[in-house]
């Protein structure tokens, strides 16, 4: 197997001398001062997510995206393309929408004043009664930049933002192979957390907790930090790139079944053919590479074509600054997004997406680190209110279940008088490079900018 070179832009992310050694004071986690600080600095200047591009598939469908003080609306055009808008009119500020829906203009419920799909205002009651000269042809909606990547819908607030390529660098270049475009979100959650945003941000920027907390995860994924690749990237972006192969050091008990069999039969592999469980395991993965890309096209994996031998096994695992996670795998795209809550800053929202790609034949879908069967369908939103955790028991096969489990003790640790300094391992390099990008746009540093 040819060496994986990492891609140019990366630092290690494993050497913390790429760190300056900023401190992370406790008070980030839960200071209202310090949230407003954020709005200010972080969330105003960054571009989010609005949704997916498969919601906006004929002209007049919109998206509503709410985010703390803030509602944008993204408008497919007549002539194709995407136009964002703050959601409020240009009367006198009602809001205009409240969910995602589809119409030809959007009539402001309070004084009537109705507005093109391309922001521009068509009627409004007493056109005459104006002494500053009739407002409709020449009032607009205040628009926002849309950009779309991965079959994603994005948007910033800010007019001297980067392109998103640039915000993203060089993330869609990694993934250039991929056809994210072609997925299926066949499960869309959104559940309401009493922990500040940035438990995620640490969370998913580490995975020096996954032998405690996700016990399943090893044996599908080897996620030992000297087998797995750890990047930085200069716009905050970081990334882990994990070994699609049971961990050596993580055995299941003898006899027991092992997922890692069920993937190689999968691809006419007989995992009874090796010798014994370290062979089976780094000849095992090997093989499974040549076996798909091989056999890709003759089970009906078309999204394989242009995929390469890391694409087509390894568990890739991206954090994009500040608040989105990434995992794109040969078979699913998973997308995770978390927001803070418009009022307490020790509450947020989470967002998971699992997508997956259609395979003729194939009704359902099984992620790889999960047990329940999902119909390979578009899903409704499921809204979810964490509270103690029974509302969710239901979804308890999926890994972020046991993320969800550690909010409330996370949360009381950051308000101890026993709060430290963070004692990070080396794998734990990206957490604290996360806290100096964040301290980077609070300061009006924010990489890629003049």
């Amino acid at each position: 197997m040819t060496k994986i070179e990492p891609h140019p832009l990366a630092m290690d992310g494993k050497d913390p001398k790429n760190l300056r050694g900023d401190l992370i004071p406790r008070e980030r986690y839960y200071d209202p001062d310090f949230m407003k600080q954020e709005w200010q600095h972080l969330w105003t200047k960054i571009w989010h997510i609005a949704g997916r591009e498969q919601q906006l598939q004929e002209t007049g469908d919109y998206i509503v995206h709410d985010f703390l003080h803030e509602s944008v609306m993204i408008v497919r055009q007549r002539d194709g393309s995407l136009r964002g808008f703050y959601n409020a009119c240009g009367h006198r500020a009602a809001r205009l929408v409240w969910d995602n829906s589809s119409q030809d203009s959007f009539f402001c419920p309070y004084h009537g004043w109705r507005w093109g799909l391309d922001g521009i205002l068509e009627a409004c009651p007493d056109q005459d009664d104006f002494p500053q000269g009739d407002p409709v042809g020449k009032s607009t909606l205040v628009e926002v930049r849309v950009d779309t990547w991965a079959g994603l819908v994005w948007y910033t607030m800010d007019d001297d933002a980067p392109g998103l390529m640039d915000y993203l660098e060089p993330t869609p270049e990694l993934y250039k192979g991929h056809q994210f475009e072609k997925t299926v979100r066949v499960h869309w959650l959104r559940i309401e957390l009493n922990a500040n945003w940035k438990f995620w941000s640490d969370n998913f920027n580490e995975s020096y907790h996954t032998r405690v907390v996700h016990p399943q995860v090893p044996p599908i994924i080897d996620q030992d930090h000297f087998t797995s690749r750890y990047e930085m990237f200069p716009m905050g972006h970081n990334r882990i790139v994990q070994m699609g192969r049971p961990s050596l050091r993580d055995r299941l008990p003898e006899g027991q079944p092992h997922p890692f069999d069920e993937q190689l039969r999968t691809w006419d592999i007989d995992p009874d053919s090796y010798p014994d469980f370290e062979t089976k395991t780094m000849q095992g993965w090997l093989d499974l590479k040549a076996a798909k890309r091989k056999l890709w096209k003759e089970k009906g994996y078309l999204h394989y074509e242009h995929l390469s031998d890391e694409d087509l096994t390894e568990s890739p695992f991206g954090v994009l600054f500040p608040n989105v996670a990434i995992a794109p795998g040969a078979d699913s795209f998973l997308v995770w997004r978390w927001e803070p809550h418009p009022t307490d800053p020790e509450k947020c929202f989470f967002d998971q997406w699992t997508m997956a790609y259609p395979v003729e034949g194939m009704g359902d879908f099984v992620n790889r680190t999960a047990r329940q069967a999902m119909e390979l369908k578009e899903a409704e939103i499921d809204l979810r209110v964490y509270g103690d955790g029974s509302s969710v028991r239901d979804l308890s096969d999926q890994v972020v279940f046991q993320d969800w489990q550690l909010t409330d003790g996370q949360r009381t640790g950051w308000h101890s008088r026993g709060y430290q300094e963070p004692y990070f391992a080396a794998q734990e390099t990206r957490v604290h490079r996360f806290h100096e990008v964040l301290n980077d746009y609070l300061a009006g540093n924010a990489p890629g900018r003049d």
